[in-house]
Formats: C-alpha cells, structure tokens, sequence
C-alpha cells in the first residue's frame, strides 16, 4: 500500500452512535487501514434494503462507511455467477458499479480476485463454468485474460485499486483439482497452484503496476508453511492477507491453543511480517452480532493490537452491512442460515461494534 514493490525477493519467492462515541481512544498509526467488504450491498438493495444513519437518514452504504470511519472498501469479483446460477452479483459489472460508488467517497479499494462463480475458500476452490474442461495452460491463459479485463474495465473508468487479491483464501490452491496444492507431495506440493497465482500477479502488474498484490490465507497461523513453499516455488506477492474471526469464548484467552484468540493471532501477525519481510493485512475479521457491546470490546482490542505492530498495515470487516436475517436467494436452495457476523441492526443501522473501525482522535 503505498509503498514500494518489494525486490525480487518473492518472485524467487445502534443502537448505540458510532460516529458520535468514536473519540475515545489513542489515535492509530498515520496510515492504518480500516475497511469493510460490503460485497452484497447491491444484491441486499436490489432485495429492497436499505441503510441509516445514528439519526435515521437513508443514507447510501459507501457514505455511511465513510461516516463510520472506513477509509478503504473491499470487493470480490467471480467469474460468471449467473452461468453458476447464484445471479449477477459480484461480476465484472456490478463489480464496475460498486467500485464507482467508492471512489466517489474517496474510499481506497481493495479488488479480491476468487477465480470462481462463487465462494472460494479452502474447502470450495471450484473452478468456473466457462472455464471446466480447459487444459492447465489454457488455465493459465484465463486466469490472466480474466484478471486484465477486470481491471482495464476499471481503469477505463479512472478507478486505480490500491491492493488486488489474486485468490481468495488459497490455502488449498485455486481452480480445484488442476491447481489444487496437495502437501502431501512434499517439496512439490505448490507446484499446480503458483503458476496460475502468477498469471493473475503478472496480470495486475500489466495494468496496474504500482497495484499491492495480495495473497490470502485463511487464518493467522497458515504463513508458517505456506509461505517458505510458496516462495519455493518462485511464488509472487507484494503482501500476505490474512482472515481471522475471534468468538465470544476466546478472544481474550491467552492461550496457543485458542486459535480465535486476539492475544494469539496478534502474535502470528507479528511474527510473520518479520519473517518473511512483507507487509500484512487482516483482508476479514467480524464478530458475533448478538452481543453488539461485546463485538465493540473484542473489535477494539484487536485493532489495538493491530495498529502496533510494525509490518501490519489494516484490517477489513467482512460485510458489516448485513444483519442476521437477510441472506442471498441462492442460500435457500443450499440450506443455509443467514450471515450472522455483521455489524447492522435489522432495521439497517451500525451498531456499536463498528464505533473500533472509526479513526479515533
């Protein structure tokens, strides 16, 4: 994010106010990110929501993140989601008009490559409809066709992504079973997977080289193995993402064994920025809506911790728009539940567990 590309190092490599009760603490760094993926807004609009301000205001989402203290948006992009059957949400086109929502509220956007027409995380890695029965080099060829037309659509536009995510929680490869990373194989393990990782860094660069490429992993631990392989194999990144959820039960416990814990996944943070000497960002965190005083008290000390560690540039909350109750239309016929780690109330106010995600003056 602002800052140089690293060396070749890695190529060989509300009820309650929000605004108003923000003033509280210490002032973060300068540059801290604190951002919101808010990917299903269009979709929870199109279904008739809407959003308030502390004063009952319709107010648009983008703005509204703005007021709460966002300075950066993040948005996913899938291939063909409608050709999946999910509907066109989170394509290149509503993806276009997301992102332009964002620049007009001078919000820093984050682009999240899945490479998928749906959800890709390190159980679901499914690789697109249009692309099944392609050959690993014509993979290649459409992971960075892909990613170029994504972002030439957007600099058509005057819209330049500070940070782009070539994967989503790539922890087992991308675009299952051919690039799939199967550690089983040992010291071949990435091989499948980091080309087509490269294709989309090589793709991002071609359009927007100053670009902060990111990959993702999804918890605070997985960069102790997953890195020195992916470096092995001549993996590219400028960043390492990172996912974490701390609970009800164990965010405050200090314990090795409490993976949800704020205490232990500062800790890995910390020391995977000094090890691997690159920048880290926490791309998702949220936290259980039912208590909305505890989600500001577990929020708050997460990013207490974040904002010190030197290497750790932001942190974004994942879809903090949504309230518990609304979900996708497309849940229904997987038998899902509603999201329930959002930061609204259902009559689309912030509650107070965003009141962390302000810049505190």
């Amino acid at each position: 994010m602002r800052r140089r590309l690293l060396p070749v190092i890695l190529i060989a490599l509300c009820a309650t106010s929000v605004c108003a009760q923000a003033h509280h603490r210490a002032t973060y760094k300068r540059d801290f990110v604190r951002g919101a993926d808010i990917s299903w807004c269009t979709e929870m609009e199109a279904d008739g929501r809407r959003f308030f301000d502390d004063e009952g205001r319709e107010t648009d989402i983008f703005a509204l993140m703005k007021q709460i203290g966002m300075n950066a948006i993040r948005l996913r992009v899938w291939v063909n989601p409608t050709a999946y059957g999910y509907g066109p949400w989170c394509d290149k086109a509503d993806v276009l008009v997301k992102a332009r929502r964002a620049k007009a509220q001078g919000l820093d956007l984050m682009i999240d490559f899945h490479y998928s027409d749906f959800f890709a995380d390190p159980g679901r890695q499914l690789t697109p409809v249009d692309w099944q029965g392609l050959t690993y080099e014509q993979l290649l060829t459409a992971v960075a066709d892909h990613t170029r037309d994504v972002l030439k659509a957007l600099k058509d536009e005057g819209i330049e992504p500070r940070w782009v995510q070539v994967g989503n929680e790539t922890a087992t490869g991308m675009l299952h079973p051919l690039g799939m990373i199967n550690r089983e194989l040992g010291e071949s393990a990435f091989a499948d997977y980091v080309p087509l990782s490269n294709a989309g860094y090589d793709a991002v660069k071609e359009v927007f080289p100053n670009a902060t490429v990111i990959i993702q992993m999804c918890n605070t631990s997985q960069w102790k193995w997953f890195i020195p392989a992916f470096i092995a194999e001549c993996g590219k990144a400028d960043m390492i993402g990172m996912s974490f959820y701390p609970t009800p039960e164990e965010w405050n416990v200090n314990l090795v064994s409490a993976i949800h814990s704020n205490i232990i996944a500062a800790q890995q943070i910390r020391s995977a920025a000094r090890a691997v000497k690159l920048p880290v960002m926490l791309c998702e965190t949220g936290f259980e809506l039912g208590n909305p005083d505890l989600a500001r008290r577990a929020l708050q000390d997460l990013i207490d911790r974040l904002a010190n560690i030197s290497g750790c540039e932001g942190v974004f909350f994942w879809e903090p728009e949504t309230d518990g109750v609304w979900m996708p239309s497309y849940y229904h016929s997987l038998g899902w539940n509603p999201y329930t780690m959002g930061g609204f109330t259902t009559d689309g106010r912030p509650t107070e567990a965003l009141i962390p995600f302000a810049e505190h003056k």
